[in-house]
């Protein structure tokens, strides 16, 4: 899946710690990437893994939480899924701790 990275997320990511890029990009390689790979094939009856704490954020027009890590720090990030054409596109929006959720 094609994604993107909001403004929001890049200047996130800068404020994160070197250690907390790594765990990020740990948790991207063994936990969300195969899960975003299953949603791609089965977008209907996909169920998000229970370890990534999957959550949609009400009335937030789509816009979804996971959870990146659960002990020091209690890493959050949030993403939507939007098609462009007939292609799905995951657009990262937050990525920090639990303050992101004031604007997802």
């Amino acid at each position: 899946m094609k994604y993107r990275r909001l403004p929001s997320f890049l200047a996130d990511w800068t404020a994160l710690s070197p250690s907390e890029r790594d765990l990020v990009k740990h948790w991207l390689s063994e936990v969300f990437l195969p899960a975003v790979t299953a949603y791609e094939r089965d977008p209907v009856g996909h169920v998000w893994p229970k370890a990534l704490r999957f959550e949609r954020i009400h009335d937030s027009g789509g816009i979804c939480a996971v959870t990146w890590s659960f002990s020091g720090p209690d890493g959050r990030a949030t993403f939507q899924i939007i098609s462009l054409g007939d292609q799905p596109i995951l657009v990262w929006r937050r990525i920090g701790h639990h303050d992101i959720y004031r604007q997802p």
